[in-house]
């Protein structure tokens, strides 16, 4: 057998599995826990599983780095992209790649230096997201009813903010517990926020109008969880105006820059929550005196603009001097007018009714007409009935076989239309004598004979007209007076001024319808010395 054989021989032979979990154990017995600084590479966040796989490097070297989801999740720090941090842990290697890494038990920044330069970038990251904007700040409530607190009930912070309120103004307090220091601090803030803006109201508990966060001072470590994005983000999408008053007036912490105003202190946050009771009391009181002289003054001024005004007002009287005066003098004209205006519808009346003919020459003529058309109808209706009649009976002799029953139905039917015509005759009679009736009485009721009844007379000259005016009659004229019962002759005198003429009684001389009488004529030819009235 060759000599190279024999020296392979020697050898112990190894699986590859034996080989990578003997080293495994080699490297963890010699390496059970270090402390690795270095810098964050290619972090991508969690993976779906919940565990976290990066690389810590330095300027000459890197190694794999891995933290398990229930380590991830207690870490005071996550881990960012190019944040130098010291990670404490064990060696180990992962015999499916022939790698070595170290599992994270805990992770922290580097120093003071590498917690500033992770807030300067996250304060820049989220003041390129416009979370920091002064135009979407909202203002604060002046007198808020419900005030929401979040910090740590045990503190001396709630303490401060407590009595400070019963100083200034008594207010409805909500304390929301939690942590303000430390790994929860953060979840525990953004929670509380989103808490009280959840609440709508309708149950026991009220919905703040203004959330205050505080905490008292302390180093960058221990407000660090007020620098969370968590927290900012909170504060950010609240609806509710948020205080925050987290350490002295020197600290400062990513949530004040987005809050809606940032205190100093804890006491500064209630002093800016709510005003002062006894200066709004004093306020309110001035405003109350100043309202009271503003309105002395001003009913003052209106008190004299309406007296001023009054002054130009005229008396009742005066403005209802006029009116009455004009009223009384037309109700005196009223009498008068009525009065005229009877005598000229009368005078009309009168006129009209002297135009119509006489009652006796419209209605004896057409009375006259209808008795002799009654009086020729009858015999006519009675021959013409008889003449039918001879015709039928001559016809029912000559053929009293045929015609019997025909003649018997014509006979019947013509003693029927004959009774049908006496009938409607006798009707239609008795209608146009009832029409005429009416006329007569209608002419009655408008004719001159009843205004002549009422004492009136109708004067003609020597040509029978009638006279309607005294200025169209001259003196020494003769005239016919008629009246109710008769004529009257006389003679104009001249024009007489209207005056009472006194009552006397004209007795006819003649009832004969001819307007000259053998008196009047001999008294024509003579006149006498004083002749008297015509009425």
């Amino acid at each position: 057998m060759p000599p190279e054989l024999d020296l392979k021989s020697n050898l112990t032979e190894y699986s590859v599995s034996e080989l990578s979990f003997s080293l495994k154990r080699t490297v963890e017995d010699a390496y059970g826990h270090v402390r690795l600084r270095g810098e964050i590479s290619g972090f991508r966040g969690q993976h779906a599983s919940g565990h976290a796989y990066f690389t810590l490097k330095d300027e000459k070297a890197c190694i794999d780095a891995v933290c398990w989801r229930s380590t991830f999740g207690n870490l005071k720090f996550k881990p960012e992209e190019g944040l130098e941090v010291i990670a404490t842990g064990k060696v180990t290697t992962y015999p499916g790649r022939s790698k070595y890494q170290i599992v994270i038990e805990q992770l922290e920044p580097a120093g003071l230096g590498a917690l500033m330069a992770l807030l300067e970038e996250r304060k820049r990251k989220l003041a390129e997201e416009g979370l920091f904007d002064e135009a979407l700040k909202k203002p604060l409530p002046f007198l808020p009813r419900v005030i929401g607190v979040v910090t740590s009930p045990t503190g001396a912070v709630i303490r401060d903010i407590l009595h400070r309120l019963e100083d200034r103004f008594p207010s409805h307090v909500l304390l929301w517990p939690c942590r303000v220091q430390g790994d929860t601090c953060a979840q525990e803030v953004a929670a509380a926020i989103e808490a009280f803006n959840a609440l709508d109201g309708s149950g026991f508990m009220p919905r703040p109008d203004l959330i205050i966060v505080a905490r008292g001072g302390g180093s960058l470590e221990d407000l660090w969880g007020f620098n969370e994005e968590a927290v900012v983000r909170a504060a950010f999408a609240s609806d509710i105006p948020l205080i925050s008053a987290v350490g002295h007036e020197t600290d400062w912490t990513l949530i004040d820059l987005v809050a809606d105003y940032r205190a100093p202190t804890p006491t500064g946050a209630a002093e800016r929550a709510v005003p002062v009771r006894a200066d709004l009391l004093l306020q309110v009181s001035g405003f109350g005196v100043r309202m009271g002289g503003v309105l002395r003054s001003s009913l003052g001024g209106h008190r004299n603009r309406f007296l001023a005004a009054s002054r130009g007002i005229p008396k009742p009287s005066a403005i209802l001097a006029l009116p009455r005066q004009h009223f009384d003098s037309i109700s005196g004209r009223l009498g008068r007018g009525t009065l005229s205006h009877v005598q000229r519808a009368r005078s009309l009346f009168t006129s009209q009714a002297m135009r119509l003919p006489k009652l006796s020459q419209l209605i004896t003529a057409p009375r006259h007409r209808l008795d002799a058309t009654a009086r020729m109808l009858a015999p006519a209706l009675s021959a013409n009935a008889q003449k039918h009649r001879g015709r039928f009976d001559r016809a029912a002799q000559l053929r009293p076989h045929l015609l019997s029953g025909r003649a018997r139905q014509a006979r019947e039917r013509l003693t029927r239309l004959e009774r049908q015509a006496t009938r409607a005759m006798q009707s239609e009679i008795a209608l146009k004598r009832r029409r005429l009736e009416e006329q007569s009485k209608l002419l009655v009721s408008l004719g001159p004979q009843n205004v002549l009844a009422r004492g009136f007379a109708l004067v003609r000259d020597e040509a029978g007209q009638v006279v309607r005016q005294a200025a169209g009659v001259s003196p020494g004229a003769r005239l016919d007076l008629q009246f109710a019962d008769g004529h009257l002759g006389a003679i104009a005198e001249k024009a007489m001024p209207d005056k009472p003429t006194p009552k006397r009684t004209a007795t006819p001389k003649t009832q004969s319808p001819e307007p000259q009488s053998s008196k009047p004529e001999a008294s024509a030819e003579k006149p006498p010395a004083k002749q008297g009235k015509l009425l």
